[in-house]
């Protein structure tokens, strides 16, 4: 008896001591843009001209509006700078207070929890991006242990979030706007939907805009992933089919559909997590949505598995659904219906 108090006062302890330590981060002013100079470029009017040319070679479908969220890829921008531009051509900067960001960790592996950055700010080539301590803590507090706090190294050493962040500077220049952003861990289904719910208040309030980080298939012998479909001639073909599949998966907006995909095809989709997130956050939110695809590309064309490897990049948008066009869909089809 005397031997399970103290097992009982020393768990107690120990928790105390836990919860204490992580309410008090250890905060860094600044999170350099490590990535800059490598992963894209450092000079602010390089770069400048780069992401300009990039949003005005997209020609936005105009029938997408009141965009909440996108899914964009986090290659080097010599890769995957254009396909970011089709994701972020869609956002109206306007009503924008605060940018959530949500990216998979490739530098360090946490189960079944997310990080959270104290730092201040986020640099980036063209000025520093605010973050929202206020949200940081309250995504904490309603966390209740599963979000943790990283500490600079974690912080710059991740890409998945930092090649967004010159992006986000670029469209939501002149506008009073912070960001927070997240690293997702490996979650399970059940942890996606824990995060789910934290998120989805934030999603149906349009002050409010997701960014969620993701590449599809990394397909090659150096990825550990080969897969072939030999109803396709060529291997980048199958690639894309494997990948088209998964998109159709998310645009159910199923997050059960997309992890039995996941499950059946081992496909190598790297913030497959995040988007998991966001499926379960719009199955809590109370707004409707329609979730839709409009760019999709591959880093290269691969035609032989001992010398090829590719990176698929695609940009998603989330909108809030018009009912306008569903009204006017079904009168059409009552029309039709009717002349039959």
């Amino acid at each position: 008896q005397k031997q399970t108090k103290q097992t009982i006062v020393f768990l107690n302890f120990s928790y105390l001591f836990y919860h204490k330590m992580m309410k008090k981060a250890s905060s860094y002013k600044k999170r350099n843009a490590s990535k800059a100079g490598t992963w894209y470029s450092n000079d602010d009017e390089k770069l400048n001209r780069q992401i300009n040319g990039w949003l005005e070679n997209v020609d936005r479908n105009e029938s997408i509006q009141g965009t909440r969220a996108i899914i964009g890829p986090h290659a080097g921008y010599a890769y995957s700078g254009q396909s970011a531009a089709y994701a972020y051509k869609y956002i109206n900067p306007e009503n924008i207070n605060t940018v959530i960001v949500l990216g998979p960790m490739h530098c360090k592996y946490l189960k079944n929890k997310c990080y959270l950055s104290p730092a201040s700010s986020c640099e980036t080539p063209f000025g520093d991006i605010p973050i929202n301590k206020g949200l940081n803590q309250e995504l904490f507090d309603k966390g209740s242990g599963k979000f943790l706090w990283m500490n600079r190294e974690i912080d710059e050493e991740e890409h998945s979030l930092e090649m967004h962040f010159p992006y986000i500077f670029k469209i939501m220049e002149g506008h009073d706007y912070n960001m927070v952003h997240v690293m997702i861990g490996d979650l399970s289904d059940k942890a996606q939907k824990e995060f789910g719910r934290i998120f989805a208040d934030y999603l149906d309030d349009p002050n409010y805009f997701f960014i969620v980080s993701s590449d599809f298939c990394h397909w090659g012998k150096r990825f550990g992933f080969q897969h072939y479909d030999e109803e396709h001639d060529e291997i980048y073909q199958s690639i894309e089919a494997l990948d088209k599949q998964g998109i159709e998966a998310i645009e159910t907006q199923d997050p059960s559909e997309f992890s039995r995909y996941l499950k059946s095809t081992r496909n190598t989709i790297c913030g497959r997590m995040a988007i998991g997130v966001l499926l379960h956050t719009i199955q809590v939110a109370e707004t409707e949505f329609d979730l839709e695809f409009v760019y999709y590309t591959q880093s290269n064309k691969c035609k032989q598995f001992n010398k090829d490897s590719s990176v698929s990049y695609a940009s998603g948008i989330l909108s809030v659904k018009n009912n306008d066009n569903d009204n006017d869909n079904q009168e059409e089809e009552e029309e039709n219906n009717n002349n039959n």
